[in-house]
This record gives structure tokens, sequence and C-alpha cells, in this order.
């Protein structure tokens, strides 16, 4: 690797024109900016502060630093869709740094090395109800049990995990990774009961003694959608699809199938009909490649597993195996219109994959909780409803969904419940500001190679439901951890107390940091010019300074 260095000494006119000398109109100061890593991460995880510990290697701190605020890092390593390495400066570089594919070594070695979770706060001798085991609900129940409640998760499935377990295929999350992560979390306290569905929210609660209420039901009914039918083949919808093909009682659809629908769990289902024996897999979807809600990858996936997709297309209606298309044009607003031109497809069957809803009727019983017509519920800033006491999130909310999305939720829930609970209103501090590409300064650093996740064969994808992706060995997290840039922050590279022409920084030791000499200080500003990660900048002086 080449490393390119830059010229440290400034010269005399350079420092007269900063304004430094024998009057200092400027002094550096350390700051703390925040990276937008950690702006981005819908779990608010900190990313910057574990991948700092793990390039240090000490996986297990970082493994704890990293559950402070997710409590399933090899779930999330899998299965989210990292909008955190969208926002890495890194990739202005070169690359962004593979923070997922680090989590999920994190999560993968906890297992493998039987860490368990530290010790929480001291009960505090309420308890809390939570309903759905999903990700929203898991996550809320292990952060109030953090906070020293007794929590208990009311799950109307015969196992947890909710949309983990029955949404998302198994090629991309093994259910033995899932479970272990999920037994962890009942290990550190969470009481999880299956198979009690809870239909008076209420009453449970009563029954219960519990003294706040954490609904997170997800959105597990698929969206279906009128479509004129005549003798039609096998229609199901994707969720069903999904739930069953997990449960082991997975249709026969036959030869040729088409899924409708344009979004994630479109693919997810058109890639399971592949593994499920259809030797044609199509996507019909009304709009084109641009506009389509599934990410880049996730289609390019499925398209490499043989996975058709047939942009601007609506189906019309159905006739036995007949299935009636209309071509669709995008209008200037990124709109589907019709056109009035079809065209005819032949499939065995027909899945539905147009989103999903909450079955939340159950809500409607309380006055005070308002349910819209989608089933999602109003929330307060806060995360309650209507109902004193009576909070709720994930996909029950109204927003966009995801995983992490959920588990954020849940942090947020119940960091509110708790403080709702103790009798006060939870008062986040300000956010630093976020530092940005522009705002580094990066001579000491040049290209290191992004490290690359094995995947399987493309043919031997489809032969069954064997992950797709495998993880990263200790060397290559190693490696992927040591590329974060620090942004905003600073990793003690020392950088400043050798660049330091008046010997004013002094080195404090390991992780404490630096302290400016002001009155050595000339103001030359070198020290905040050689700081890679925008950790110092320059601030006036109100009066001067004399040296």
């Amino acid at each position: 690797m080449t490393i390119f260095a830059r010229d440290m000494t400034p010269t005399v006119d350079l420092i007269r024109q900063r304004g430094a000398g024998p009057v200092r109109t400027q002094r550096p100061v350390y700051v703390d900016l925040l990276p937008p890593c950690n702006v981005a991460c819908p779990a608010g995880e900190n990313i910057q502060a574990w991948l700092a510990l793990a390039q240090a290697g000490k996986f297990k701190a970082a493994w704890e630093a990293l559950i402070r605020d997710n409590p399933m890092p090899a779930v999330h390593g899998r299965v989210c869709y990292h909008p955190c390495e969208t926002g890495c400066n890194r990739k202005d570089l070169d690359s962004a740094v593979s923070i997922h594919a680090v989590e999920r070594f994190l999560g993968d070695q906890a297992t493998e090395q039987g860490w368990a979770i530290p010790t929480g706060h001291p009960p505090t001798g309420k308890r809390v109800l939570v309903v759905g085991a999903g990700p929203s609900g898991l996550s809320a129940a292990y952060h109030l049990t953090r906070l020293g409640h007794a929590v208990e998760i009311h799950e109307a499935g015969p196992l947890p995990g909710g949309m983990l377990h029955f949404g998302i295929p198994a090629y991309r999350l093994p259910r033995e990774d899932l479970m272990k992560e999920i037994r962890r979390i009942e290990a550190f306290g969470v009481k999880i009961v299956l198979n009690r569905m809870v239909t008076d929210l209420l009453a449970e609660q009563q029954a219960g003694g519990f003294d706040a209420v954490f609904v997170a039901i997800g959105a597990g009914v698929g969206r279906h959608v009128d479509i004129p039918a005549r003798d039609a083949v096998k229609v199901l919808d994707a969720v069903t699809l999904l739930r069953d093909v997990d449960s082991g009682t997975a249709p026969l659809l036959g030869r040729r199938v088409v899924v409708y629908g344009g979004g994630n769990t479109a693919m997810d289902a058109a890639r399971t009909v592949r593994r499920l024996g259809a030797e044609e897999a199509m996507i019909v979807y009304r709009r084109d490649r641009s506009h389509m809600p599934a990410l880049d990858f996730e289609a390019d996936e499925a398209l490499a597993e043989g996975v058709k997709i047939k942009w601007l297309t609506s189906i019309a209606s159905i006739d036995g195996a007949d299935i009636k298309v209309e071509v669709m044009r995008i209008d200037e607003h990124g709109k589907a219109q019709a056109t009035g031109q079809f065209e005819a497809l032949k499939a065995d069957a027909v899945v539905l994959a147009l989103g999903q809803v909450s079955d939340s009727e159950f809500l409607t019983k309380i006055p005070e909780v308002a349910v819209k017509p989608d089933g999602t519920v109003e929330v307060g800033p806060n995360m309650m409803t209507g109902r004193p006491g009576v909070f709720a999130g994930g996909d029950l909310v109204p927003g966009a969904r995801s995983v992490t999305i959920a588990t954020g939720h849940g942090k947020k829930a119940a960091l509110h419940i708790d403080a709702w609970l103790r009798g006060h209103e939870l008062v986040r501090p300000e956010k630093h500001p976020v530092i940005e590409f522009a705002g580094l300064n990066l001579p000491i650093y040049a290209d290191a190679e992004r490290s690359v996740q094995s995947e399987l064969p493309v043919d031997a994808r489809v032969a069954g439901f064997e992950e797709v992706v495998g993880g990263l060995s200790e060397t290559e997290a190693l490696h992927e951890a040591k590329r974060c840039l620090s942004c905003g922050n600073c990793f003690e590279c020392d950088n400043c107390f050798a660049a330091c022409p008046e010997d004013a920084i002094l080195k404090l030791g390991p992780t404490k940091g630096y302290k400016i000499m002001h009155d050595l200080c000339t103001g030359c500003m070198v020290c905040v010019e050689q700081c890679p990660c925008h950790a110092m900048e320059m601030v006036p002086e109100l009066e001067g300074a004399r040296l």
C-alpha cells in the first residue's frame, strides 16, 4: 500500500498570513463530529465506536459496544440493507467499508465463543408486555430488560422472529443463526410466550399486571388486489408462500410461475419459486427498473438465478392458465399509466407480492388508539398511542419498513417507555454536526481494497436453501475494520503531535487523547491540517493571545 505524506513544516509567510506568531488570532481545539455511518443507521448503532474496537482486535468489546444498540448483529449483518455504507465517506475515496460484514462477523463470533450479554440495570419492579416477537418486539424487550424492567412477549405464532422467521428466506438468513440470537435474548431474561394471540389488549394487560404495553405485531398479511379471474390458476400471496416454505408445507406451483410486484418481497418470492422447482419464474411489474421499490442488488441476484422480469406490465385478468397483461408507460411524474395495449402470458400459478398490511383490528376496541385504514396505528414522537401506557412501533406504524428500522423503533420505544414508567419525558442530547468527505484531510491514506464475501456458485443456489453469501474470516474482518477513516473523531494517529513545530501538543496516553498547551501554541494551524479525520478545528480568539 502506497502512503502519501505532506510537508508538515509551515513557512514563515504562511504563519503570518494565518494570524499566528506573537499575537494569535485563532487557536486549535479538538472536536467530536458525527460520522455519516452513525447518522444513516436506522438502529442507532455507534458504528464508528465498535469498528474502532474491532480494528484493535478487541472483538468481544466491539460486540458488547454493538449490542448496546442492536441485540442481533448476526441477523442484521445478513439481512440489513446497510444504508450506513451508502453514507460511508470512504466510498468517495475508494469503496465504502463493508460494515455489515464486520457486524455479521462479530455476531457469529459471539455465538461461536458463547459470549453472554452483560448485566443491565438493577430491577425496577415494573412489568412490560410486548405483543409480537418480531425484530421490533425483540429489540424493545431486550432494551427494556437492560433498563431493569421485567418483560414478557406474547407471540401469536409457533416460533419467535416474526417476518425474520417467516418472511425472509433461509438462503438469506439461516434459521439456526436467527434462533441462536433469540435464545441469547431469552437467556438475558426476556420471557417469550408462543401461540398466545392477543385479542383484548387491555384485558391482557390487566390480567398480567403489566405497567405498560408495546405493540409490535408487524405487517404479516399479504395485500390483495381485485383481478378479474375465471377458472384461475393457483393464486396466492407472497407472505403465505414464504411462510409455508419455512413451515415445510410448500405448495406445488407448477413449471411456470408469475410473481406480481416489484419490491424486495417479490424478488424473494421469485427466487424461492426457482428453488421449489419452477423452470420459469417471471416477475411482472407495472413500472421500470429505475422506479422499482426493490433494491438494485436484490434484482441483480434474482436475475443471476434465472428469474425473468417483465417491466412496464400490469395484470389485467386471469383466465385459467392465460394471463392478460397491459403494457404500461411512465409519465413525467414517475407514475405508471395504462396504454390500452395488451399481451398474453401463460402460467401455472400467480404469486401476489403487492405489499403487506397489519392485522390490527383488535386495537380498534380501544377508543383512544387511532387505527388507519391500512392497519397502521398513529403514535406520537414518544411512540405512544392515544392510550396512556400503550406504545406501538415497527411495521405497525406509518413509515418506511425494514428489519433495521423496526429494530430501531424497538430501542426508541424502550427508552420512551422507561422514561414514562419513571414519570418523566425522555430528553435526548443535541447531536454533533455531521462530517462529510469534503471535510476530511486524507494525505496518509491510499487504496485498501474492500473485503469480498464469498458466494455460492449460481448453479448451486437454486438447488436448495443453503446460505448464498458467506462471512469474513478473522483476518478479513480485521482488515475491513481498519479501513474505517474514523470520520470526525480522534483515533490517536499522532499526526498533530508530530506536526506541531512548537511542541504545544501533549500526549495523555492510550485512549486519553491529547492536550493543547495554548501558552506554547502560535496558531499556525498545521496540526489541524494534518488531522486526517477532522477531529480538530480552528476557533477565533476572543481577545487574542499574547505569547
